[in-house]
């Protein structure tokens, strides 16, 4: 089973940066996609960035130009820099991993347990 734990979260003033980083541990066979979203108080769940093994990345409209994410297969990590922080990114951050496994043979989806990022004023 693969597991997923993430940190660097924490509080940070407007204007500053914070990098969040994703440790997938376990039975690992594969790891396709992985990726960031966040959930705001109150607020849907929302994609913040995602990157493929081939290292081709998609942004939310809002996060782009500062945010970047980047991940190494060889260590199974995936990182998010975040740059040029506002109140609004205020949000639990979680890992995501779409996984194969082959006993049972199947693709699943994974999930941290979140990371709190606050961006004071």
């Amino acid at each position: 089973q693969v597991h997923l734990v993430e940190s660097g979260g924490g509080l940070v003033q407007a204007g500053g940066s914070l990098r969040l980083s994703c440790a997938a541990s376990g039975s690992i066979f594969r790891i396709n996609t992985m990726g960031w979203y966040r959930q705001a108080p109150g607020k849907q769940r929302e994609l913040v960035a995602t990157i493929t093994t081939s290292g081709s990345t998609n942004y939310a409209d809002s996060v782009k130009g500062r945010f970047t994410i980047s991940r190494d297969n060889a260590k199974n990590t995936v990182s998010l820099q975040m740059n040029s922080l506002k109140p609004e990114d205020t949000a639990v951050y979680y890992c995501y991993a779409e996984t194969v496994e082959l006993r049972p043979p199947r693709v699943l989806e994974v999930w941290g347990q979140g990371t709190l990022v606050t961006v004071s004023s």
